[in-house]
């Protein structure tokens, strides 16, 4: 796609749909002005549109023109407006072109929670991860409510082949062994699928966003706002409340973990017709489910994409999974505790090689 053409693609949405009072092509060059932003993990592309020196919108376009990237924008238009029919602060779609796969969205600004979360206490940080587990609460209720799967550009539940696919998949294939080199380990692949059946064991369908964390939930005016829901699909609450819990972006300790736990359970407790039983017990298999998803995508993006901000959460992400595997609970899983004390052991040697490397070319 031509970078003119998204210019004047924009300029035509934010004409035709009245957004901009008075705007046209003969006075659109001395009145909007386009910002490339820098995307994360994503291969889309943000620009931030200005009008008459003012923050207008943000404008969303993929990377390709292929089939699969069609059918995220087509995701992402029709959960965005979902989630906003339902009262959950989503930025407002404000504007669309299917032929460029082209979406306006509000702009929300810069703040995320992962930045709001420097130099805070853990008592200071209380009351706004109560605030986002309550919005968090709220989508996966009413998300769920009229929820259409045709939507869903990737699959339309989480489902086993998502866990054992691209999860703990994920971390064999993008760490295992693309990161560390290691080969194939005896044994593994099996305990992925005894571990991806135990979390199925306690499913209790609700509105599942995938990649609830800090830098996916903004901050504007004080209100917590939601974004990166196109690949939102059924799936089990757990999942995304382990999400938020077990960021690496945020290091949140332990102990607080465990204590917004029980604050989004008792929460959750309220809303009739759920076993939060079965939530509860689901928890610890998808928080090791969300875990190995994340080092998968943090090899993956500081290797072959070659995002280095991503590296520097790898080594806490191993600690964390190693961690929760030492609980009891999982005893049966004898070749993963080894796996990843072993990726742990090999991750810091060549760190380690790496940085002493460079220290004798400097």
């Amino acid at each position: 796609m031509l970078e003119h053409e998204i210019q004047q693609a924009i300029v035509t949405l934010l004409t035709d749909s009245g957004l901009v009072e008075g705007l046209s092509e003969d006075n659109f060059h001395d009145r909007v002005e386009f910002q490339p932003l820098v995307a994360d993990g994503s291969s889309r592309r943000f620009i931030r549109v200005f009008c008459d020196l003012k923050p207008c919108c943000l404008g969303v376009v993929p990377a390709s023109s292929s089939a699969r990237d069609f059918d995220e924008f087509r995701s992402a238009l029709a959960i965005g407006r979902h989630l906003g029919r339902k009262g959950i602060p989503v930025p407002e779609v404000l504007a669309a072109d299917s032929r460029l796969r082209l979406i306006l969205f509000e702009d929300l600004g810069d703040l995320r929670l992962h930045s709001q979360l420097k130099g805070e206490t853990e008592s200071s940080l209380r009351p706004l991860y109560h605030d986002v587990i309550e919005t968090l609460i709220k989508m996966q209720i009413d998300g769920a409510e009229d929820f259409d799967q045709n939507w869903c550009y990737d699959t339309e539940t989480y489902d086993l082949s998502v866990m054992i696919e691209r999860e703990s998949g994920y971390f064999y294939e993008a760490f295992w062994k693309d990161t560390l080199f290691a080969e194939e380990v005896d044994g593994l692949t099996a305990e992925f699928t005894q571990l991806a059946h135990l979390a199925m064991d306690h499913f209790e369908p609700l509105f599942l966003h995938r990649d609830f964390q800090s830098r996916n939930i903004m901050l504007k005016d004080g209100q917590v706002r939601i974004i990166d829901f196109q690949a939102g699909r059924i799936g089990p609450p757990g999942y995304d409340i382990a999400s938020l819990l077990i960021d690496p972006y945020a290091g949140l300790s332990g102990p607080l973990q465990e204590e917004l736990l029980d604050y989004y359970l008792g929460r959750l407790s309220l809303c009739n017709g759920l076993d939060v039983g079965r939530v509860k017990s689901s928890y610890p298999y998808l928080a090791v489910q969300r875990n190995l998803q994340i080092i998968g995508a943090f090899a993956f993006l500081s290797g072959k994409k070659r995002k280095q901000f991503f590296s520097q959460f790898l080594m806490p992400s191993l600690v964390m999974l190693q961690n929760r595997l030492a609980d009891p609970l999982f005893d049966d899983f004898p070749v993963l505790r080894r796996t990843v004390a072993e990726s742990i052991r090999l991750f810091r040697s060549r760190f380690s090689a790496r940085v002493h490397s460079k220290k004798k070319i400097a």
